[in-house]
């Protein structure tokens, strides 16, 4: 049977991403979807790349050649304020080093805006997704939801920095959003579908062909 992992440790993003992928099917069977402890991997990658699609391939590589037989999607996620030269970008999961708490990096940003107008405070969420298929053949899509960062943190229902990324013509961040609305517009909830829709639709070629 075919299988997907999931290049991640991150319980929060795979909850997320399990709910985006639910149904996806793949030759008529509906495909498990793993994560890297499921799938009994456990690497830990150097994220050393230029882009945020550059290190979602290379966590996607690491992971199939650990298991040459299944599709390995990974992401590379991030957050980029336009007034900051659009910081934190690639370095968004390792701002202010591997020990800051999340609170700390949002306040960080936040205190680096103080004094800013809301027009100026614009931002987006990233995301990369990159795919290796068994055989090596490789895709990769890239998707954004546009923003702005707010004057402090609201909401309990996200995780990263959610809660103080506002969503435009809206006064709710997405930490405020349900699990459902959230994956409808969220920079991952669109990736991850593209990715969806490109597997499936390779696969059925493959299947016709």
């Amino acid at each position: 049977m075919q299988k997907i992992i999931i290049a991640t440790g991150n319980e929060g993003k795979m909850k997320e991403i399990r709910d985006i992928l639910a149904g996806m099917t793949l030759k008529g069977e509906r495909v498990p979807v793993l994560s890297m402890k499921e799938a009994g991997i456990e690497i830990s990658v150097e994220e050393n790349g230029q882009s945020f699609e550059e290190n979602a391939m290379i966590k996607a590589r690491a992971v199939a050649e650990r298991d040459k037989d299944a599709i390995v999607l990974a992401d590379d996620s991030g957050l980029e304020v336009d007034y900051l030269n659009r910081e934190p970008g690639i370095y968004t999961a390792r701002y202010l080093g591997e020990s800051a708490t999340q609170y700390e990096k949002n306040m960080s940003l936040i205190n680096r805006l103080e004094g800013v107008p809301r027009e100026k405070r614009t931002a987006r969420f990233v995301c990369a997704v990159a795919a290796v298929f068994p055989g090596g053949k490789e895709l990769s899509v890239e998707e954004t939801v546009e923003g702005w960062i707010g004057y402090g943190e609201k909401g309990d229902n996200g995780f990263g920095y959610d809660p103080i990324f506002m969503l435009p013509d809206s006064d709710r961040t997405t930490a405020e959003l349900t699990e459902e609305e959230k994956n409808r517009i969220s920079h991952r909830g669109k990736a991850f579908r593209a990715m969806k829709n490109q597997i499936e639709f390779l696969m059925k070629d493959v299947c016709e062909g």
